[in-house]
């Protein structure tokens, strides 16, 4: 397993994903602070009311489409040079492939959380909000986290199946929609991109109790033994086409 991760890491050594992990979290917090700047007479909860602004941005749209671009961009590697040939020959098992890239997505996408939460404490610095900084942010971070990483299996799969860089970019663009739209409905417990919207504050910030934490927990795992293992029986069982 060490040894997959490190290839992969050796894939990725002279991509540009760095540059779009860094300037995604920093454009949604450009907005989101330019947002917050323009209506500071409606929003006098200090920290609070910008983390509602930044994470708006960053939680809801930009984070799934940061997901799905790594995922993408891992699985396109594959695809391109018959590199699957080669990964399916080697004598490493499928379910280690699959799980080394999912983890160096876990990996990229946690250095994008530690990036915004870096960048949220700075503005709050910059616009002097009062009072210190809310430190029960890096609990929505860690849990937003978290479901990041549900979504990056179900992205992963995808983007493992579909030799098509954007597809899977546009599944998730639609995918953000119906998490909205189950989440307003009450329902978003049952949806990975929806758990994301719950885990990271973004539209409440009111606790959650122990129960609701509990299945939030529980539930984001569930979502990543499912659908890693579907997409690795699926590896085992179905040949996989490269260009």
């Amino acid at each position: 397993m060490i040894r997959s991760i490190s290839a992969e890491w050796l894939k990725l050594r002279h991509s540009r994903i760095g540059l779009i992990i860094a300037v995604l979290p920093i454009l949604s917090l450009l907005i989101g602070c330019a947002n917050y700047y323009f209506n500071q007479d409606a929003l006098q909860n200090g920290w609070y009311s910008l983390w509602t602004q930044v994470a708006l941005f960053y939680g809801v749209f930009f984070l799934p489409i940061l997901i799905s671009i790594c995922c993408s961009y891992i699985g396109r590697l594959e695809h391109l040079n018959r590199n699957w040939n080669m990964v399916m020959t080697s004598p490493v098992s499928i379910a280690s492939v699959f799980l080394a890239k999912w983890m160096v997505v876990g990996i990229l996408i946690l250095f994008a959380q530690v990036l915004f939460l870096g960048l949220y404490w700075l503005a709050g610095t910059l616009f002097s909000l009062p009072g210190p900084f809310p430190v029960e942010t890096i609990g929505w971070m860690i849990r937003g986290w978290y479901a990041c990483m549900s979504i990056s299996a179900l992205q992963l799969g995808l983007s493992l199946r579909i030799r098509s860089f954007a597809t899977p970019i546009g599944i998730s663009l639609c995918a953000v929609f119906i998490g909205l739209g189950m989440y307003v409905a009450k329902l978003g417990i049952f949806f990975p991109y929806s758990l994301l919207n719950i885990g990271m504050s973004v539209m409440s910030q009111d606790k959650l109790t122990v129960m609701q934490n509990i299945l939030f927990w529980m539930i984001n795992l569930a979502f990543i033994i499912i659908f890693s293992s579907m997409s690795i029986r699926r590896l085992k069982n179905k040949d996989i086409v490269s260009s």
